[in-house]
């Protein structure tokens, strides 16, 4: 029975990623800094019905310590981990780059880039005893290069993932690792993520503008997450990008907004 191990994954798609896993019937293991969403997310998994076990694990991906106590308390419960998805991340306050603090800065690139760098790089490691694995990153806004006011820092570091796993599934390949790396696309998704800054510090005013776009473009978590996981389950190639949003899907979208109304934020 396969293991996958999600960061970030107390609420939102990492979590709804762990909810279809575990209906596929994988070992879960979910991880986040918040113990009481943890603990809540952990009930909530285990109502789903699977022959697969579930635990949790407090971790904070800015600290090495914690990232390898995760890894170890995986390994020693289930053996090896079959995957591992770099999804713990924080928004940016809808604020101009030289309007955030230092504080800020470092918060939301130690999470959003540091993090994903430093998981990656101890749990390479950790499969490469066993010659086998597969490591997914999460895109986000300024992957493709797209820039918005507010999101500057942000899409910075998510640039830079695309680069990272990029290079990263060079190296795998390169060094005969037998490890997958690969790239998750969700598109634009309508979480609490969206209207929240710095892990819940700060509250995001979205714009008409905005919430315009987020209404054509954007989707609901249960759909985007079963697509995801469904493509990686079935997945064998290394350096592939899963990619909900595609732009020919976007296109369609804009095409036929004035006959498809669709508003996430009615009763927001």
């Amino acid at each position: 029975m396969k293991t996958v191990v999600i960061t970030g994954s107390a609420r939102g798609l990492g979590l709804e990623l762990a909810k279809v896993f575990r209906k596929n019937n994988l070992n879960v293991v979910i991880s986040d800094l918040n113990e009481e969403n943890l603990i809540k997310a952990y009930d909530e998994l285990l109502k789903i019905e699977s022959k697969a076990k579930v635990i949790c694990v407090v971790c904070n991906v800015t600290n090495v310590i914690d990232i390898q106590n995760l890894i170890t308390l995986t390994v020693d419960t289930f053996d090896k981990i079959d995957i591992w998805i770099n999804n713990a991340g924080v928004n940016q306050p809808n604020q101009a780059i030289w309007e955030l603090s230092e504080g800020e800065i470092d918060l939301i690139l130690d999470v959003d880039l540091k993090g994903t760098i430093m998981c990656s790089n101890l749990v390479m490691k950790e499969m490469l005893k066993k010659h086998s694995g597969a490591i997914y990153n999460v895109e986000g806004y300024g992957s493709n290069d797209a820039k918005m006011l507010g999101l500057s820092l942000y899409g910075t570091s998510k640039r830079a993932i695309t680069y990272f796993t990029d290079a990263l599934a060079l190296e795998a390949k390169e060094k005969q690792t037998g490890v997958i790396i690969g790239k998750l696309s969700p598109g634009i998704m309508i979480t609490d993520f969206i209207t929240n800054a710095l892990g819940d510090k700060e509250k995001i005013i979205l714009s008409d503008k905005t919430k315009k776009v987020y209404n054509i473009l954007g989707d609901y978590l249960d759909v985007i997450a079963s697509f995801l996981v469904n493509k990686i389950l079935k997945n064998t190639k290394n350096g592939i990008r899963i990619e909900w949003l595609t732009n020919r899907k976007a296109a369609w979208r804009f095409m036929t907004a004035a006959f498809n109304k669709r508003d996430f934020f009615k009763d927001k």
